[in-house]
């Protein structure tokens, strides 16, 4: 999709790229600055340090032998290849001798270092100068010539030198020349231009790419949120395999977007259960309650039917707080406190319970525990769903062919603690039965004839999941296993 700068201005990548980008370029510019200047500054001190060396050296030939000692040596050394500046003039400022042809005014009329670079014209220049460009009609300047480079229209350069007083009031000028510390903080400029230039232009073309991309990704995942939006929850944001941060925010919204659909089922599924399942129980009350005022009756049948309504509304009283419990323990609300539970001493203490119902129902209730477990849940979460399955294993057993036997065993299995309960009654042998059986109010054929909600199973797996946990159905041939699997670190 192209947008238009403007537009891509508006996003945060495209903002934090310019951002980056702007302080990268000033960065870069602070530093070619200070690089240019740096060297300059260096090159500038090696200068002087180097002119004092000469200026040493000559303060010695003129102690040794007077002015025609340091004449002398001047000459010879201003005749050298790449030599200093050297010049002596008299009180007046007429050159005298050196290698320097023309100054630029007041350079040798103040003692000491001069306070800015000055121009100058070496001794022989003028000439070559205009050979070169034909002007050989002009006459030739005079060594004594003290006329500026700018004034005579001959090409100058740039030099800085220390200035001196003699004895007899003659000047003395020893300085070098900047042409090459100039030429060094061009070449030290251009490169540091040239990189900031080739930088610059990296960072647009990677902002160019990566930004394009990033920005796609963006887009894909606007396109994507517009969808959910308008109710399609089955959508998911685009995941594309790198592990970046927009595939990890993309997974994290994902399992959000799971988790709500889960919610929304669970929601559809109660109302659903309400509506069907508990019209039921209320029709049957509100018909007793009609037919016991359509007649005239002794004050006993009146009691015994408001006996068996209150029954009825107790129990369904306990069908709506089972249905409330499981919702919350799905949807994670659920203000049960948690802390340390001893699984082996949950086992007994239901076990205890149940052993007098088991006995009564000619049903046999043992427990094996191989050693002593402690998890972190609720203890009468824990406790109310290995009784809903325990309550089910009595109930469902008592048709068993042999003699009915309820088996509880505490294990371990691997990483994980599992507490099964087996039966060896008829069980569930279809495979879809057994899935269904953990639904709400679902209750299957051969257990229409037994009392109950058709919500233990499905409590009891809410509490599992609340525990980070699961809840198995399998076949026990003949008979039924129920497992209760709980992580063997649970930190939940």
């Amino acid at each position: 999709m192209a947008l238009s700068l403007p537009a891509i201005m508006k996003t945060t990548a495209a903002r934090l790229s310019a951002l980056y980008l702007l302080l990268f370029a000033l960065c870069a510019v602070l530093l070619v600055f200070y690089m240019t200047s740096l060297s300059a500054r260096m090159l500038t001190a090696q200068t002087q340090e180097t002119i004092n060396e000469e200026v040493l050296g000559l303060a010695r030939a003129y102690q040794r032998g007077g002015l025609p000692v340091l004449v002398r040596v001047v000459e010879n050394r201003s005749r050298q290849p790449g030599a200093n500046l050297y010049l002596i003039a008299d009180a007046n400022g007429q050159i005298l001798t050196g290698n320097v042809q023309s100054l630029e005014p007041g350079v040798i009329e103040t003692e000491g270092w001069t306070t800015e670079p000055f121009s100058y014209q070496r001794f022989g220049e003028g000439e070559l100068d205009r050979l070169r460009s034909g002007a050989t009609d002009q006459p030739a300047p005079q060594a004594g010539d003290n006329s500026t480079p700018q004034s005579t229209g001959e090409k100058g350069h740039n030099a800085i030198a220390l200035v001196l007083r003699l004895p007899n009031q003659m000047i003395m000028l020893v300085g070098r020349d900047l042409g090459e510390p100039e030429r060094f903080r061009a070449v030290i400029s251009r490169a540091l231009t040239l990189a900031l230039g080739m930088m610059g232009l990296g960072g647009l073309l990677i902002w160019f790419f990566v930004g394009r991309a990033a920005l796609k990704r963006i887009d894909s995942v606007s396109d994507a949120s517009r969808r959910i939006m308008g109710g399609d929850l089955s959508g998911r944001l685009p995941v594309t395999g790198a592990g970046d941060e927009f595939d990890r925010l993309s997974e994290n919204l994902n399992a959000m977007l799971a988790r709500i659909a889960m919610l929304n089922e669970g929601l559809k599924q109660v109302s659903d259960n309400i509506a069907h399942d508990l019209k039921t129980p209320l029709t049957r009350l509100r018909n007793r309650a009609e037919a016991t005022l359509a007649g005239r009756h002794k004050t006993e049948d009146y009691r015994q039917a408001l006996e068996g309504t209150i029954a009825e509304s107790d129990q369904l009283i306990k069908t709506f707080n089972a249905i409330l419990m499981i919702s919350r323990l799905e949807a994670g609300y659920s203000s049960e406190q948690t802390g340390p539970v001893d699984l082996a001493a949950t086992v007994s203490d239901v076990v205890e319970l149940y052993e007098p119902v088991a006995e009564e129902a000619g049903v046999t209730l043992e427990a094996t525990v191989s050693e002593a477990f402690t998890i972190n849940g609720n203890r009468e979460l824990i406790g109310q769903a290995l009784s809903n399955i325990v309550d089910n294993a009595i109930k469902y057993s008592t048709d068993a062919a042999e003699t009915p036997k309820v088996r509880v065993a505490l294990e371990r299995a691997g990483s994980e603690i599992k507490l099964t309960v087996t039966d060896n009654g008829h069980g569930i042998p279809d495979d879809a039965d057994r899935a269904r059986a953990t639904e709400r109010f679902v209750r299957l054929e051969k257990s229409r004839s037994q009392p109950g909600s058709g919500l233990g199973l499905s409590l009891a797996k809410a509490i599992m999941t609340f525990h980070n946990g699961r809840l198995d159905l399998l076949p026990a041939n003949p008979g039924l296993s129920v497992v209760m699997s709980f992580p063997l670190r649970e930190t939940h």
